[in-house]
């Protein structure tokens, strides 16, 4: 979760696209390379600078109101994101694959993305201007910057906080997650009204982008929940409630992610019922072991 601190190959994907958007980071000597965007499809590439950026015509000056990793309104120099994928064959994108600097690997809904507008959620790349940075994050000793997914009315689409990835370095096209990592996916016998299939979606968006599960995922932030050992088999339930609602108040240690996640107490339960069953043993989660072939997914 950013909650907990925020081109492959698809399986069976008819379409094979690549979208990366890569940045710069800054250089060990403290001095800031210039920042590049880049947007490749296949062997097409796109190049834009942080001034080429704040030039472009579809640049705005943007207010968000609820901004998901400073605690108060926000302005932005920003493009909106379909703006730059304009032209791109997106036809067939399932999931868009948000990786920061840090570590932290958002899967990103396609029809999130490409419903903006028309009484949903907008997506818009903020840039940060060199002559003007943003300001620190909270307990951080840096900015949100260079390159910043966020969004307008979030409240909208449902807009979670682990879908404004900060420091973003690419966004590439993958397969949705349950195809692209199968040990992810709960065996169709259980009844729907099980709470572990309201967990198995708090679980790929909110906890995904930084704790794998079962070598399922991208994220490096957090350990794997499901392996060498499940979490939930040496936590007691109360440990794990408390740790997935506030890790500060179970236990501290120096280079400590994870924040208060604000998940509800139903979201927190579903999400041990699905760590549950999709950690135990059976032909579900051991169909997909060992990971070879499932760590892809550029579609």
């Amino acid at each position: 979760m950013r909650y907990f601190r925020r081109l492959r190959q698809a399986a069976g994907g008819t379409l094979s696209i690549a979208l990366l958007l890569m940045v710069v980071s800054r250089a060990p000597s403290g001095h800031a390379e210039t920042p590049i965007l880049q947007i490749q499809i296949g062997a097409d590439k796109r190049q834009f600078s942080t001034a080429e950026l704040l030039s472009n015509p579809a640049m705005r000056s943007i207010e968000i109101a609820r901004d998901a990793s400073y605690p108060r309104p926000m302005r932005y120099q920003a493009v909106p994101l379909l703006d730059l994928l304009h032209g791109l064959p997106t036809g067939e994108i399932s999931t868009l694959e948000a990786r920061a600097k840090d570590g932290f690997v958002s899967q990103l809904p396609w029809s999130l993305i490409a419903r903006g507008g028309n009484g949903h959620s907008v997506a818009w790349i903020a840039i940060e201007d060199p002559q003007h940075p943003w300001p620190h994050l909270d307990g951080k000793p840096y900015s949100a910057g260079p390159f910043y997914l966020v969004w307008e009315n979030p409240e909208l689409s449902g807009v979670t906080s682990e879908q404004w990835p900060y420091a973003l370095m690419s966004l590439t096209s993958v397969a949705d997650p349950l195809r692209r990592w199968p040990q992810l996916t709960i065996a169709a016998d259980v009844p729907m009204d099980n709470p572990a299939w309201r967990g198995q979606a708090v679980y790929i968006v909110q906890c995904l982008p930084c704790h794998r599960l079962l070598g399922a995922g991208e994220g490096t932030l957090g350990p794997d929940l499901g392996e060498p050992m499940p979490a939930v088999a040496y936590f007691t339930e109360k440990g794990l409630k408390n740790l997935i609602r506030n890790p500060a108040a179970v236990r501290t240690w120096p280079q400590q992610q994870m924040p208060p996640t604000g998940l509800a107490d139903a979201d927190i339960d579903a999400v041990i019922a699905y760590l549950r069953l999709i950690s135990g043993a059976g032909p579900r989660s051991q169909a997909a072991h060992p990971h070879a072939g499932n760590s892809g997914g550029a579609e």
